[in-house]
């Protein structure tokens, strides 16, 4: 396989960090030395274990009436699978489903065209994007914009950018279980009203999410899998990148695959 790359696209491949030596070099070609390195497991020092002191017989608990509690209930928001697009934004603004919403500055729902060919598809918002409300901006939408530029591919054209959780959690931890199941409908129902061509899945938590799966990225690479019967392909987080450029390369292959898939598919 190989592409037909212009200038432009060539000096976007360099900022990447992907070098290819020759014109329309296929996939294959790029050197194997950006391969990610192997990691060495860490030593686990495990403490001495000391003699327990015998422990008297516990009192009889007595029973005590429930805690009460002031936290409002939260609940889903209903009727998500049928809103039309002004709706479901308005309700994802307004949702107070987990505990997320406490501490957000504003929801992220999303940003692009409405009739694309791609959807990316993200794991939550940070800082920048809590503050601006819009995926993927600062160093980490910059890599994406790159990246999907250097398959002819802008931003906002033939192209909307979303995110799993549309609330940042608190100092960007890892997004929770219930978080995500509170969150699923809004995406899902995102995808029904786009009807993306190709799904762009970036990072573990996106990837495990969409697929209901807990296999890493690294078994996941190089297959089409399906979201609501929606061809996706799985790739590494911007960010993840920034801090691992030997895997850019890797990336670069998974964005041809997704090109490749949606070719074939118009």
């Amino acid at each position: 396989m190989s592409l037909q790359l212009d200038a432009r696209q060539r000096a976007m491949l360099e900022e990447m960090g992907v070098r290819l030596f020759w014109p329309d070099a296929p996939v294959e070609a790029v050197p194997a030395y950006l391969a990610e390195p192997a990691l060495a497991a860490a030593a686990v020092a495990e403490a001495p274990v000391r003699p327990r002191a015998p422990v008297a017989p516990a009192p009889v608990a007595q029973p005590q009436p429930a805690a009460r509690t002031d936290a409002p209930l939260r609940q889903r928001i209903p009727g998500v699978e049928t809103m039309e697009w002004e709706a479901l934004e308005q309700a994802v603004a307004a949702c107070g489903a987990c505990k997320l919403c406490d501490g957000r500055r504003n929801t992220v729902f999303g940003v692009g065209d409405l009739q694309p060919d791609w959807l990316v598809i993200g794991e939550a918002p940070g800082e920048n994007e809590d503050l601006q409300g819009e995926p993927f901006v600062g160093q980490a939408g910059k890599l994406l914009d790159n990246m999907l530029g250097a398959l002819g591919v802008a931003r906002g054209k033939g192209v909307y950018i979303a995110n799993v959780l549309k609330c940042r959690p608190p100092g960007n931890r890892n997004p929770e279980p219930d978080e995500i199941a509170q969150c699923e409908p809004f995406l899902r129902r995102q995808v029904e009203l786009l009807r993306p061509k190709i799904i762009l899945a970036m990072g573990r938590f996106a990837v495990q999410s969409l697929l209901q799966t807990t296999e890493p990225i690294g078994r996941l690479r190089g297959r089409v899998h399906r979201y609501h019967d929606v061809p996706l392909v799985v790739t590494y987080h911007p960010a993840y990148l920034l801090r691992n450029r030997p895997d850019k390369a890797k990336a670069w292959s998974d964005l041809v695959l997704a090109q490749s898939v949606l070719r074939q598919g118009t």
